[in-house]
């Protein structure tokens, strides 16, 4: 058998971009690499029947996109838009190599492509708020014989966050007035363009956040479906937008208890991935009830779901096995790729469903983890809660071995591994996302709790040896968690928020931080409802020693926050360590930076409650 280690993170590689052909005999994805670095990546080619085996197509590649003839795919090669025939040969459209986004074949041998806004800003000077409109995403297209994009004007200077292609070219593109979080998905409108006479349609305001535009037919007209924020939120749940141009938009999963988590043409048609639980679920609209029907329910998580010809296929990770392409085939997923078959050697640390109550009745799931070879008979272990970001995330029963904080590294060492999904979680549908709006913290950290105390009573976990820890979201409650009981140990607060007025004034989401807790700091003078939520004013009764991790370039939860902890923890006397990362963002992606953040979250914690 195989030992678990930061290596091991690192060895072999993984899918992404799939893609079917409209004729459903074929699929394509990219193979890369699990980190940046080594080998370029692939586009790999099988047979949706599983007749043959995958093989390697063409090198360099990204965004593949079937042409309708089914015999070609255009795509990015070495980063330039290129053709790729069956036989893996390569034909350059244009010369271009400027950004793309995106690529959407038209008819007659055209593209509309997403890219870069090229005005340039003063040099060496960043303007925010600019008042030319310049920045973002803009639409172009690529024409036969032309050398390079040719962009369109209809939508002036609106940022293109998505866009999808109908039959007869003309595009759906959701957009905002500005290509930053805050305050462009505020702005979301949906336009019908067409690129040939480079006009647009304004169809109207969207939700929150609204993207991922697809097109689907039912019988008589065209629609336009979306994913989007549940209104009237503008933190919570998805639901799945329904538009006719000229017409109210439709919810077409009002009430739902799952979450959408993606959207795709299927033939004329609708389907989609729902977060169901702990469970992923692949659903197609029902014309005639205007419901989506269940079609194949996998465990774990499945993602970049693509349809052709009545071929559906996804990526699928389950408990221990990592991402890998799988095509529907008599109502079950069947193995495409295979790209770390080496993991099937791996002493894995067992993973069992969960599910318990809260204080409220409110029932709950989640996961456990235990040390490789090991039972809940040879309990009681130190319990480590790990706790997901968010706080609309989840934890779905795939493998649980990535970066930053991997709970299989820490069933490693001999801790048992509790993986909550409390309210406001993503897969139990908008209103328990919602329901964590005006009251962070709050219910949310009683069901954390509320899945500790079975394992503490049944003997799994030692209640001596508890302690807490998260990314992002999770990284913020796991302060929330030090700061407000001494039932933990150790914390480590990774990329968390320690001040949510700070958050709304600095983050990259601003006024959704703000409606996620109730108030910012622009509100006015006076305690607000961001300050009774927010760990550093607590720091004083943290009782548990603290590791604060946070990359130094992270934007979306300023390092100020991590110095902001740091400082309070510090003043009152609190053990705590402090460890920056140099040029990483608010996800550590760089190799030695992931391998020291495992390797101190893990030394840290069994120092302190091993």
């Amino acid at each position: 058998m195989i030992a678990i280690s930061t290596e091991l993170l690192y060895e072999g590689l993984t899918t992404s971009q799939v893609a079917v052909s409209p004729d459903g005999r074929r699929i394509a994805y990219v193979v890369g690499n699990v980190v940046p670095g080594g080998p370029p990546s692939a586009l790999w080619l099988a047979p949706a029947d599983g007749s043959a085996a995958p093989h390697p197509l063409a090198e360099r590649v990204s965004l593949p996109r079937w042409l309708p003839s089914s015999d070609a795919l255009v795509c990015l090669v070495g980063g330039r838009l290129s053709v790729v025939r069956l036989d893996g040969s390569v034909t350059e459209l244009s010369p271009y190599d400027g950004w793309i986004g995106e690529i959407l074949p038209l008819p007659g041998g055209s593209y509309a492509l997403v890219v870069e806004d090229d005005t340039p800003e003063p040099e060496g000077v960043r303007v925010w708020n600019r008042t030319d409109g310049a920045g973002g995403d803009r639409l172009a297209v690529v024409r036969p014989g032309d050398a390079a994009p040719r962009p369109l004007t209809a939508l002036g200077t609106r940022h293109v966050v998505a866009a999808a292609a109908r039959e007869d070219g003309t595009l759906a593109v959701a957009s905002w007035d500005e290509p930053a979080d805050e305050p462009g998905a505020f702005t979301a409108r949906l336009h019908l363009v067409d690129p040939d006479a480079d006009t647009a349609l304004d169809c109207g305001a969207l939700p929150h956040a609204a993207s991922r535009p697809v097109w689907w037919h039912d019988g008589s007209r065209w629609h336009v479906a979306l994913l989007a924020t549940a209104p009237p939120h503008t933190f919570g749940g998805r639901t799945v937008l329904d538009i006719v141009p000229g017409e109210a938009p439709v919810d077409l999963t009002p009430d739902a208890a799952s979450c959408p988590t993606e959207l795709v043409a299927c033939g004329r048609g609708l389907a989609g991935v729902f977060a169901d639980g702990l469970d992923s679920v692949v659903r197609e609209l029902d014309v005639s009830s205007g419901k989506f029907t269940d079609v194949a329910r996998t465990e774990g998580l499945a993602s970049t779901l693509a349809c052709g010809g009545g071929t559906l296929a996804a990526r699928i990770s389950d408990r221990y096995r990592p991402n890998d392409v799988f095509v529907l085939r008599a109502g079950k997923f069947a193995r495409v790729s295979d790209t770390r078959p080496h993991y099937r050697d791996v002493a894995w640390g067992t993973q069992e469903r969960l599910t318990w109550r809260a204080a409220d009745g409110l029932a709950l799931d989640g996961l456990l983890l235990l040390p490789p070879g090991r039972t809940r008979e040879d309990g009681p272990f130190p319990l480590l809660v790990l706790l997901h970001g968010g706080p609309y995330g989840r934890y779905a029963d795939q493998l649980q071995f990535n970066s930053h904080l991997a709970p299989q590294w820490f069933a490693d060492a001999g801790f048992a591994v509790l993986l909550p999904n409390p309210r406001g979680s993503e897969g139990r549908g908008p209103a328990f996302a919602a329901s964590v709006l005006g009251d962070l913290g709050g219910a949310e950290l009683g069901d954390v709790l509320a899945g500790v105390d079975p394992l503490v009573a049944d003997g799994t976990a030692d209640p001596a040896r508890l302690s807490v820890a998260g990314w992002s979201h999770g990284g913020y409650l796991a302060a929330w968690a030090a700061a407000r009981t001494d039932r933990f140990r150790a914390a480590v607060v990774g990329a968390g928020i320690a001040d949510w007025g700070l958050q709304s004034g600095v983050g990259e989401l601003g006024r959704e931080d703000a409606a996620l807790v109730g108030s910012a700091g622009w509100d006015g003078p006076g305690q607000r409802p961001h300050d009774t939520v927010s760990p550093v004013r607590y720091a004083k009764d943290i009782t548990a020693p603290v590791l604060i991790l946070h990359g130094e370039d992270d934007t979306n939860v300023p390092v100020a926050q991590a110095t902001y902890l740091h400082r309070a923890l510090r003043v009152h006397g609190i053990p705590h360590e402090l460890a920056v990362y140099p040029g990483e963002g608010h996800a550590l992606t760089g190799r030695a930076s992931q391998e020291d953040a495992m390797r101190r979250a893990r030394d840290f914690l069994l120092r302190h409650a091993g």
